[in-house]
């Protein structure tokens, strides 16, 4: 694998989903053209379940109408794997790299992925693993501790990988999380017991260990008004402009 230099993160904080959808498909699209290099979204979502192109609407549990009463979203998209759930106290990754430039396939850039929580995890004295075979993810045991849906287009990702901090883990009662029955979803919080360090030391610790694994020597990070300045420059809307540069005045 040849080593992978420089890695530009963007600290979003809290995005609505669709629009992070949409920033990921331009920057995909700069990513080909290489226009931009590889980058890394680190972010959260407002309670958002989201369904992988396989479709698979069964393993939504309650009916759409129910949606707006638990305060969460719907949305479609054409990553991969089963439904699953988004929401605050979830440190959310979305990797926008070049796998050719690094010189990695699919089933190694998810294993990488699934260490980067396994990592993360045995920070806080937590043994975590991946699942078995046709159990996305990584797990505690039994216990679900962070799901991986991702879509590779001409060799560049887009989504990614969300890791329970502290969720509220009722929100999972309502799906099959990733089509697996019968298992539980856990999180960071409840495996520990402990008083946890401030949600950002946790993002930017899941952030090293990604950045570590790839083999980037160079992290640089990204926020607030310099954000929206890059985006300027690759013509992005400037309705999300205005958006970050408001959540964060």
């Amino acid at each position: 694998m040849r080593v992978a230099q420089r890695l530009e993160v963007w600290k979003m904080g809290t995005i609505n989903y669709l629009d992070a959808l949409k920033l990921q498909e331009k920057l995909v699209s700069h990513r080909k053209s290489h226009k931009i290099s590889d980058t890394l979204l680190s972010l959260q979502h407002s309670p958002t379940y989201t369904l992988g192109k396989r479709r698979t609407d069964h393993n939504l549990l309650v009916p759409m109408s129910e949606l707006k009463k638990i305060g969460a979203e719907l949305h479609y998209t054409q990553r991969g794997g089963d439904i699953t759930f988004h929401g605050p106290h979830q440190a959310i990754l979305y990797p926008i790299i070049s796998l050719h430039e690094i010189g990695l396939g699919a089933p190694k850039y998810v294993e990488k992925l699934e260490l980067t929580m396994i990592e993360l995890a045995s920070l806080y004295g937590v043994k975590a693993c991946a699942g078995q075979k046709g159990e996305t993810g990584v797990w505690v045991g039994e216990r679900k501790i962070g799901a991986i849906g991702v879509r590779i287009s001409n060799g560049i990702t887009s989504h990614g990988f969300a890791f329970n901090i502290d969720p509220d883990l009722n929100y999972f009662k309502h799906i099959v999380p990733c089509g697996i029955a019968e298992k539980e979803v856990t999180s960071l919080k409840r495996e520990t017991g402990i008083v946890l360090p401030a949600e950002e030391v946790i993002h930017e610790q899941l952030i090293s260990c990604f950045a570590r694994l790839f083999g980037y020597s160079s992290i640089t990070w990204k926020e607030n008004s310099s954000i929206c300045l890059i985006m300027k420059t690759l013509n992005c809307n400037p309705d999300m402009q205005n958006y970050i540069l408001k959540k964060n005045e």
